[in-house]
């Protein structure tokens, strides 16, 4: 078994949780899904992580006293849990400079454009507005900013000319169950060097 334990937080659905559960089970990470964390009750990340066996617990934004409760929450049930890399999944939370502090260097992002173009929560809206001809996803180790931290992987999409955000966002998505599994095990296996605070290096 890996050193490695994964945390990983979404918010809804939890499709690329279940990309990365069928990828430890295949072998293909080779590290353990310690926990699943989701900031709502009703994220359907919740009910997938059940039924695989793995813990799961909702930290309700909602019911806690702020952002430094909330996160600090979030990181007792990380810590508790062993958690070596933490893997944000559609997670809809800004985390603030104390979260990443707590887990520097070990936490990694998905988002669904080219970064750095197109941060944010309407990505896929963003990039039919603006007519680009290509899109894609990126992972990224997380910083302080948002969708901004230094880069580890990115695969592209055509944009079509008649395109939907559905069928564009359905279109990344096959390219992120696909990425997100090679970036999580370049840092399983400890072949992702940070050669500063914007480049990252795949080690042979």
């Amino acid at each position: 078994m890996s050193k490695h334990i994964l945390g990983v937080l979404c918010s809804g659905r939890g499709s690329n949780l279940q990309s990365i559960m069928e990828a430890i089970d295949k072998g293909q990470i080779k590290a353990e899904l310690g926990i699943v964390l989701t900031d709502k009750p009703e994220a359907k990340a919740l009910e997938r992580a059940e039924a695989a066996g793995i813990k799961a617990v909702c930290v309700n934004r909602k019911e806690c006293s702020g952002q430094q409760d909330f996160e600090e929450k979030l990181v007792a049930e990380l810590r508790q849990a062993g958690v070596t890399c933490v893997v944000l999944a559609g997670f809809m939370r800004i985390l603030s400079p104390y979260f990443v502090n707590e887990f520097k260097h070990q936490i990694l992002n998905i988002h669904p454009s080219l970064l750095p173009s197109f941060c944010g929560a309407h990505a896929h809206r963003d990039v039919l507005a603006y007519g680009t001809k290509v899109s894609g996803c990126t992972i990224h180790f997380v910083d302080e900013g948002m969708d901004h931290g230094p880069i580890i992987l990115q695969d592209t999409v055509p944009v079509m000319d008649d395109d939907t955000e559905d069928t564009l966002a359905a279109r990344v998505l096959v390219k992120e169950h696909v990425l997100y599994p090679k970036a999580i095990q370049l840092f399983v296996d400890g072949r992702l060097e940070l050669v500063d605070d914007r480049h990252v290096r795949i080690k042979d």
